[in-house]
């Protein structure tokens, strides 16, 4: 067989490796492995130097023009693509934007621009010859692109575990800095002497040329339509052949194909018409078990929930509108998103229904422009909308609504397991309002239709939710469901990396993560990442950005997209939402807005990045792929948290834990005076309106609203003219921020608007922002405007906040049996960015005014006597009220809506004494300014204390877990917890008998004590102690 000339080089090589190898082995003490000079005396010494220098972009020019003056010879580039082959977790050899190459935002001035170095590219073969400068590959346009090379390895300390870089150095650092890289490199050339991987497959490649050097085999990858991919067996087989697989998996379950169950519909078929629609919009020939259930339900004129995987109200409110030309119909949905889609498919089927093709649907939602309205109210049978468009426009105009509502037949309101908690209060009550709008214009035939995922008692919640009681529960799913992998990912820790290697973004759960999603990605399997948080999802969307640029995979790249609810531009997030829905994509990054119920197309895996926040979240997530009859994959890739270790310990849990139940909260007295006065502005109230708003309107309505002289109640004139603009019904701060991008001199973008309460952590000068992957630098806030200007750079720090602060001060109640008392009043929250820092590469001072709130919550101070006790015996005492705050969090219902002070470990474990002390005091407080539920949570801060207590004393885990200490939506990760600690701040407070010969020392806290006696907070006059 005839060889290529490529071919023919790499078997030769092939065979001087082996002959060397062979020399090797006869005589080890004559051979000395020599390694390139252009490395030792060159590129590696440059390299230090200039990394150590802040103010210099390691741009390969640079580089080359003073490793070439040191050689005295040219330096190819394929030379240097050697030392990315042998080292490829070290050395970062690619091409970014060269307006991306930003120093603390300026952009590199061509003036002051080093000049390119000596065309020496003429004397590799390896490139074209008609290269202008030796720092471009053929057809690159010097403005487009920029090719930088540097060493990418921090080293970690072992103060707080934060991340180094050769910036932070003294000389002799640096020095020790070059000789563990020669040690890295001698490293590597032993290690892969027998097999070296050819240096031309590492040469970057350039995304703007116009013309490309001759693709090697990785990018001649062929990568298989999704339809043609390889099976979840495989692809798992093929990953534990991968060199970068060491046993990651912790566990692996699969669950087999189940089949499709078939319903018949009892009576009042649907018709030949909608029948023959199903089939040519949908494919549908026959419904699920579920589905027909659900007709059947409605066609008996019962409210529904169906509660299973797959469901939606589209079928039941074409048979509605197919009986009655005039009717309408609501579809409700948490998340615009998941509205665009269910509308497109209800548009395809009303027009695949002869005589409904006139049926006008329409989106009535924040987006839908204000002249486009009044048109959709007086022509649209069928609005998507969302409760908020509900509670702000709706009902407060519902005199322009009365033809529509008076024609109403059905109510679909989707995904119902999202309404819970403040936000699930809240939607109650708008959902009263609702009805009672109903009833006064002559309509109470409405039907309510819900669907829900799996949870654990849906009659309940939805009766709850909507105050009606004949409601039908359909659990069975009828849907089919192909064979589904789940896997629990342990990444290779961090801490037990060889430090010259570590990289924030290519190392640990987040590094293991992307690469999982590449290797899918390249087999063709369609695959999205779920990142608890924003930032986790445009770091992971960034650094997938740098991995596929860099391999030259810019195809692949062009099939990726982050996803979040949050844009700023609606066209920009509509076009998003098209391409994810079109099925077109490979990869998605999101954050939990795609957990719910969206049609993004067949997807094949999902990969979650760190334990979701909860066991529901989990399963949600986890059934995003697989909605077919074809094999999926999930895969949870743990964090180093003490959540995440527990169910890589534990794994059963995810699969048999029970799902706790949904929490409205119905009494309420401040969420229901809020919508009682927005409702008293949409039609006056009387008292035998208890009937929709509970035995608590009387009162209320006495005390907060005012009555006229036929004894009607309106409005109390300060919230007047719109009471519902008073009233956030997501508990969201009502102040935004809106960002602009101000790149290009005179073409200044909004990007995005951020809540006050994230623009105080994120929006500070000299601070990276990060949208959709790529990285933005402050330039300017203005905290009067609330506008923040930023800058495209592409820089490898990230910064964060560091501290949190909270003052108090009313209200006194007993706890049973105890001397001790729990307290209630104002909170005051003062969040002060003291620096910024990530690698760190320098700690910098940030002259950012606090941000200060006052919120209501409540505090228990911890006993005298007990600090004495827990010094003694070593225990930390941050750890223990941090834990104890969570364990009592975690037995109150609401909880998702309180806050308390997250201890972070780089703080509590310092080496350095803090100035700033703490009171040893457990503070909860309600996550929004304009909450409630603190002051229900202080009326049984007693009897949850106890429950509290009682549930850490008898969980049977060692140190702490989900159940007892731990939360899931910790902000510092539960990485500062004691359970002993909580244990005994339970107790102390309770005035349980403790016995302290029976408490072992502590021998491992960390750090300075950061915690002082909490002084006492003197209540207002004339306030009463409480009894419990």
């Amino acid at each position: 067989m005839k060889r290529s000339a490529g071919s023919t080089k790499r078997a030769s090589k092939r065979q001087k490796v082996s002959d060397a190898t062979s020399t090797r082995d006869q005589d080890k003490d004559k051979e000395t492995l020599e390694w390139p000079e252009y490395f030792h005396d060159a590129l590696n010494t440059v390299l230090a130097f200039v990394s150590s220098r802040r103010n210099l972009a390691i741009t390969f020019p640079m580089i080359r023009s003073s490793a070439e003056g040191l050689l005295k010879r040219p330096l190819e580039l394929s030379k240097v693509a050697e030392l990315k082959a042998l080292l490829p977790d070290i050395v970062e050899f690619a091409y970014i934007p060269r307006s991306d190459l930003r120093i603390h935002g300026e952009t590199v001035s061509q003036q002051n621009k080093r000049s390119n170095s000596p065309d020496f590219t003429l004397h590799s073969q390896s490139l074209a010859s008609n290269t202008p400068s030796s720092s471009l590959l053929p057809g690159h346009e010097e403005e487009e692109h920029v090719l930088v090379l540097e060493f990418a390895e921090n080293f970690r300390t072992t103060k707080s575990g934060l991340f180094f870089s050769s910036t932070d150095m003294i000389p002799m650092q640096l020095s020790n800095l070059v000789d563990k890289r020669n040690q890295c490199f001698k490293d590597a050339v032993d290690e892969l002497m027998k097999a070296t991987p050819e240096g031309e497959d590492h040469i970057p490649v350039n995304p703007s040329a116009k013309k490309t050097l001759p693709a090697n085999d990785s990018q001649n990858l062929i990568i298989p339509e999704p339809k043609d991919r390889p099976s979840i067996d495989d692809i798992l087989l093929d990953i534990q052949k991968q060199q970068w697989y060491k046993n990651q998996i912790a566990d692996r379950r699969t669950f087999e194909e189940k089949a499709a169950v078939e319903g018949r519909l009892l009576a009042e078929p649907l018709s030949h018409t909608i029948q023959q629609a199903l089939r040519e919009s949908r494919n549908i020939t026959s419904l699920y078990y579920h589905q027909a259930a659900a007709i059947n339900a409605i066609a008996q004129r019962k409210h529904v929930i169906v509660s299973t995987s797959t469901a939606s109200g589209k079928s039941s409110s074409t048979k509605v509108l197919e009986e009655n030309s005039d009717a309408t119909a609501i579809f409700i949905y948490p998340t615009k998103a998941l509205a665009q889609d269910q509308r497109t498919a209800l548009e395809q089927l009303l027009w695949a229904c002869p005589g409904l093709q006139h049926i006008k649907v329409a989106t009535y939602d924040g987006d839908t422009p204000q002249d486009h309205r009044r048109i959709i109210r007086e022509t649209a049978s069928v609005i998507f909308t969302n409760f908020d468009m509900l509670h702000a426009s709706i009902l407060p105009h519902e005199e322009l609504w009365r033809t529509f509502i008076k024609n109403l037949k059905l109510v679909a309101v989707d995904e119902l397991h999202y309404y819970s908690n403040l936000f699930g209060s809240h939607v109650a009550q708008i959902i009263r309002r609702f009805r009672r709008i109903c009833a006064a214009v002559g309509n109470q035939r409405v039907i309510f239709v819900s669907c829900s995922a799996t949870i654990s008692n849906p009659t309940q919640h939805m009766k709850c939710l909507f105050g009606v009681d004949d409601v039908e529960e359909i659990v069975e799913d009828g849907a089919p469901s192909g064979k589904k992998d789940y896997v629990v990912w342990d990444p290779f820790s961090v801490k037990d990396m060889n430090p010259g290697i570590t990289k924030l973004e290519q190392s640990g759960p987040m590094g293991e993560a992307i690469n999982l999603m590449v290797f899918l990605m390249m087999r063709g399997v369609r695959v999205i990442l779920f990142c608890k948080i924003r930032r986790a999802c445009e770091l992971a969307m960034r650094a997938l950005r740098q991995r596929l640029s860099a391999e030259g995979h810019l195809d692949v790249l062009a099939k990726v997209m982050p996803y979040r609810g949050v844009l700023r531009d609606s066209q920009d997030r509509r076009r998003i939402e098209r391409e994810a829905f079109s099925g077109h994509l490979l990869g998605i990054v999101a954050t939990n807005a795609l957990e719910l119920g969206v049609d993004i197309g067949v997807l094949d895996a999902v990969i979650m990045l760190g334990f979701p926040f909860g066991i529901a979240n989990f399963r949600q997530q986890a059934g995003r792929a697989g909605r077919r009859s074809r094999d999926s994959l999930a895969v949870l890739v743990a964090e180093d948290l003490p959540i995440d270790r527990n169910y890589v310990e534990s794994p059963d849990k995810l699969y048999n834990q029970p799902m706790d139940d949904l929490t409205v909260d119905i009494e309420s007295k401040v969420i229901i005076e809020a919508h009682l006065q927005c409702a008293a502005h949409e039609m006056p109230l009387s008292k035998d309106d208890a009937f929709y708003f509970g035995a608590s309107l009387g009162e209320l309505c006495d005390s907060k609203l005012r009555k006229d002289k036929d004894g009607w109640y309106h409005p109390h004139p300060k919230f007047l003219p719109y009471p519902a603009k008073h009233v956030s019904i997501r508990g969201a701060d009502d102040d935004k921020y809106t960002i602009i991008d101000v790149t290009k001199i005179g073409v200044p973008r909004i990007m995005e608007e951020i809540e006050l309460s994230r623009a105080i952590f994120e929006l500070y000068e000299g601070g990276v922002f990060m949208h959709q992957g790529l990285a933005f630098i402050v330039r300017e806030v203005s905290h009067d405007t609330k506008v923040a200007r930023l800058v495209r750079a592409d820089v490898n720090w990230i910064t964060k906040p560091r501290n949190v602060d909270a003052m108090q001060t009313h209200r006194i109640k007993e706890i049973t049996r105890s001397p001790h008392r729990a307290y209630f009043g104002r909170v005051d929250v003062t969040t002060v960015v003291f620096g910024m820092g990530n690698k760190v590469l320098d700690v910098v001072d940030v002259d950012t005014p606090p941000y200060e709130r006052q919120v209501t919550g409540f505090w228990f101070d911890v006993p005298k006597d007990l600090l004495g006790l827990m010094k003694e015996k070593k225990i930390n005492l941050a750890e223990a009220i941090h834990s104890a705050s969570h364990a009592w969090m975690n037995r109150f219902a609401l909880s998702p809506d309180l806050r308390t002070e997250c201890k972070a470990a780089e703080k509590e474990y310092s080496k350095e004494a803090s100035q700033r002390k703490r009171p040893a005091r457990l503070i909860l407080y309600d996550a929004s300014r304009k909450g409630s539920v603190s002051a229900r949570a202080f009326d049984h801060s007693g009897e949850i204390l106890r429950q509290a207590h009682d549930t850490v004393e008898t969980c049977p885990c060692k140190d702490g877990c989900e159940k007892c200490i731990h939360s899931a939506t910790c902000s510092e990760g539960n990485l500062v917890a004691s359970k002993i600690g909580a244990l005994l701040i339970l107790k102390a407070l309770l005035n349980l008998d403790i016995d302290a010969n029976s408490i072992a020392t502590q021998f491992d806290s960390q750090g300075f004590e950061t915690i002082v006696e909490a002084t006492y907070i003197r209540p207002l006059d004339g306030i009463r102690v409480e009894p419990a």
